[in-house]
């Protein structure tokens, strides 16, 4: 499958959505694994899109990233509303997708990100749901920020790991601006898949089906986590959608430029 290398997209409040399918950024995550060349996929939610791009200081590291990709249903639907063949891609989803089709492909990963012990659990699990599957390496850095001689050495680990893929798990915008600071000096893919690591270890319990396919994650997640998601859920979300409803596609698209 030939994939360009810049992909389509849709414009949400300035925030350049890629046109995709799970099926289809995982294959464009193979096409990208078969370069020396260092990108970073950005998965993106409400929250941490509303968060990301009402900060100045780090709203155009979206124009850097050469994915990115619509983690709520919320977001996907606003392309589906203007034709667009565009799906739900959410992290949980698409590392777990990337990972069965990777045995096949001889694709190496690289986990980095979750508290003290989670990247390596995170590996167990797919080598046991995945037989074949491939671990280049594994970390957890400290939640306080690296000095530069502790940021280097991340650098070289993962370089020298030979990994196909880097997989960020420390938060968004954090893993974001993480991607954008260091893509230019690895030769893989970077994607930030946040709570993801969790998710995948069973470390949080993910809503159920149903509640996913009615686009009420989002209510699970609260009621899991109320005192942590609060101001994500119930205050982010709604000024998305009234930003949404109220913003002219036209101004939108020329923030985003």
């Amino acid at each position: 499958m030939n994939i360009p290398d810049k992909l389509p997209t849709y414009d949400v409040l300035g925030v350049p959505v890629t046109i995709t399918t799970p099926v289809h950024a995982a294959q464009t995550i193979e096409e990208w694994s078969k370069d020396d060349i260092g990108r970073f996929v950005c998965i993106r939610d409400v929250p941490s899109l509303m968060t990301i791009n009402n900060d100045p200081a780090i709203r155009d590291l979206h124009l850097e990233a050469a994915m990115i990709t619509p983690d709520s249903s919320y977001i996907a639907k606003i392309g589906r509303l203007r034709g667009l063949p565009v799906q739900q891609t959410c992290g949980p989803d698409l590392i777990d997708l990337v990972a069965k089709r990777s045995v096949q492909r001889g694709l190496s990963h690289y986990f980095y990100g979750g508290q003290e012990g989670i990247a390596e659990q995170l590996a167990e699990v797919f080598k046991a749901r995945y037989p074949g599957f491939q671990v280049a390496g594994t970390e957890c850095p400290p939640f306080r920020a690296l000095t530069k001689e502790e940021d280097d050495a991340v650098v070289e680990r993962i370089k020298a790991s030979g990994a196909d893929i880097v997989w960020v798990g420390i938060s968004s915008p954090k893993q974001d601006v993480w991607m954008r600071d260091h893509y230019k000096h690895l030769p893989q893919t970077l994607i930030g898949v946040g709570a993801a690591f969790d998710f995948q270890t069973g470390n949080v319990k993910r809503a159920p089906k149903w509640m996913r396919k009615v686009m009420l994650e989002w209510l699970f997640r609260l009621a899991s986590d109320p005192r942590r998601l609060w101001k994500r859920y119930l205050i982010l979300a709604p000024r998305f959608v009234w930003k949404v409803t109220t913003t002219p596609a036209t101004e939108q698209v020329a923030r985003s430029r």
